[in-house]
């Protein structure tokens, strides 16, 4: 039946009227239990972010430490990483200043300017500005404000200009097409929705589907995610320009062994080897090596030269090494050396590494041709040395990183007379600085079990060859919930207080872990750095 041959009455108009304002009535009406899980959600947020920004604070150090190495090789790509760092900077800032002014034109407190009677409870909402201060967000319903400020003050499409913008930077960096540039491309979308018909098919913006008719604390979640999604994506290229330093450098699979002699002495009568070698090793191919005309036979990557001593003398000798590079081209590098016949020498080395390191007793083995150990003297120009059975056990007093001031020198009693077989040049590091770690992981995801079956925080140092053992002495646990907990020990064992937060973990949730500190058997005390897990 149509509607002519039905009019409505004007009660029947009214009765619609009046539906539509309880719909929209009830629409306005944000439940509790979602204002709590947006709540509980946006400090989860906070503290990946506070993760993330630490993870990305590492590799900016590993481009400090790179170029202080080596500056002409890393300033083209620490500069870049810099630009990086200054413009997520100025958006994670400008998005942090955005979330601020919502919380303030909706009534929010300043808990320093509320006045001395004011107590902050922690089950109340809170976030942090630029400068530190903690705000309290007393509207957490608010759905005019966000509306007010990003839409109807355009507020949003500057941010969202902001993000294309930064997008677009990060993007200069990559080729179209990779699996890194669609990445970011993906995090950083902000492109308009796609007409849904079953809506009505009204078609929506970027900044209405984010911040229209949006309850505040869920703006502010959202704002939360943004940020964290800008520095997930700069972690991905500060990420891919590290891996950059390295690029055009020669590709080896293997490192080959290193026999390095003190001094080019042989006795008379005897044969003179010397291997000539690449450090490192390429198994798919290999070099040719020439000592003048004659190509040398390769032994597992090195060519092996060989010449009979024999008269006393120095003898010169050289050659190329002949290297197919990344790009397709052959370089040469050439070598000279020269050899000495005449009385026993000297040969020094380490048996573990080449270098020292400080607080510890270093193996060093000494030997010289046809002198027995105990007419030998060994000497240590840094700190002291002292017999081992047959080694020696060097301790040196000093950090010494270029090795410009610690050498080893060795004298031979031969026939009642002292003579100086030899010295060689060392460096003195300081130990590397442990990691925390919890059932072998120092970060990650972590099942709650696994958790609950460990006894406590371990410090383990990663690659080092030494038998060296530190213990943590203390750490933090902080736990995201309704609001952050925090727990702590004074040894390497997890207490009864956080063993009880460990037991009420649910999936999901976040578990950060700081304030570590570490003692060693060398007898230092090290602050570790932080470790977070999420609970799965």
């Amino acid at each position: 039946m149509s509607s002519k041959n039905c009019p409505e009455s004007t009660r029947q108009k009214m009765i619609n009227m009046m539906y539509l304002v309880l719909t929209a009535m009830l629409a306005l009406n944000v439940a509790s239990e979602v204002l709590e899980s947006f709540r509980v959600v946006d400090a989860s947020l906070t503290q990946t972010l506070n993760i993330v920004s630490q993870k990305n604070n590492q590799i900016y150090s590993s481009f400090d430490a790179a170029y202080i190495e080596n500056p002409t090789k890393v300033k083209e790509w620490k500069d870049k990483s810099d630009q990086v760092r200054e413009k997520s900077k100025a958006l994670i800032e400008k998005i942090q200043d955005l979330k601020q002014e919502l919380v303030l034109a909706s009534g929010g407190v300043v808990v320093k300017d509320a006045g001395p009677d004011f107590i902050l409870s922690p089950e109340e909402p809170i976030m942090v500005s630029n400068s530190g201060d903690t705000i309290l967000i007393k509207k957490e319903d608010d759905l005019n404000t966000p509306s007010e400020i990003m839409i109807n003050k355009k507020k949003g499409t500057d941010l969202k200009n902001t993000i294309i913008e930064y997008r677009d930077f990060l993007s200069s960096y990559l080729e179209e097409g990779t699996p890194i540039y669609e990445n970011i491309v993906k995090q950083l979308d902000t492109s308009d929705p796609k007409i849904n018909l079953k809506e009505g098919g009204e078609k929506k913006t970027w900044e209405i589907l984010h911040f229209e008719s949006k309850p505040l604390i869920a703006v502010v979640t959202l704002l939360s995610k943004m940020q964290i999604d800008i520095q997930n994506a700069e972690t991905n290229i500060i990420s891919m320009l590290y891996g950059q330093i390295d690029a055009a450098s020669f590709k080896f699979n293997r490192l080959g062994a290193r026999i390095l002699a003190t001094s080019t002495y042989v006795l008379e009568g005897d044969q003179f080897e010397a291997e000539i070698f690449l450090a490192a090793e390429d198994t798919t191919q290999q070099p040719e090596i020439f000592v003048g005309n004659t190509k040398l036979t390769m032994r597992d990557g090195k060519g092996v030269y060989k010449a009979t001593a024999s008269q006393v003398g120095t003898f010169q000798w050289g050659g190329l090494i002949k290297y197919r590079t990344p790009e397709g081209n052959i370089n040469t590098y050439p070598f000279k050396g020269e050899y000495q016949v005449g009385r026993p020498s000297v040969t020094i080395s380490p048996t573990k590494m080449n270098v020292l390191y400080m607080g510890i007793p270093n193996p060093i083995k000494v030997s010289v041709p046809g002198v027995a150990s105990q007419n030998l003297s060994v000497s240590i120009s840094n700190g002291r040395i002292e017999k081992s059975g047959e080694d020696y056990l060097a301790y040196p007093s000093k950090v010494d990183v270029q090795g410009k001031n610690t050498s080893i020198s060795v004298t031979a009693d031969m026939n009642g007379e002292k003579r100086p077989m030899g010295s060689m040049v060392y460096r003195v590091k300081e130990v590397p600085p442990p990691v925390a770690t919890i059932g072998g992981l120092n970060g990650g995801t972590l099942k709650k079990e696994d958790l609950l079956a460990e006894d406590g925080i371990f410090a383990e140092l990663k690659d080092f060859d030494f038998d060296l053992k530190f213990r943590v002495t203390q750490f933090d646990i902080s736990f995201t919930g309704t609001y952050v907990k925090t727990a702590s020990s004074k040894s390497n064992r997890f207490t009864e207080e956080q063993r009880t937060f460990l037991n009420n973990l649910t999936q999901g949730s976040t578990i950060y872990i700081d304030n570590i500190v570490a003692k060693g058997d060398d007898g230092t005390t090290r602050p570790l750095s932080p470790i977070g897990f999420k609970i799965r």
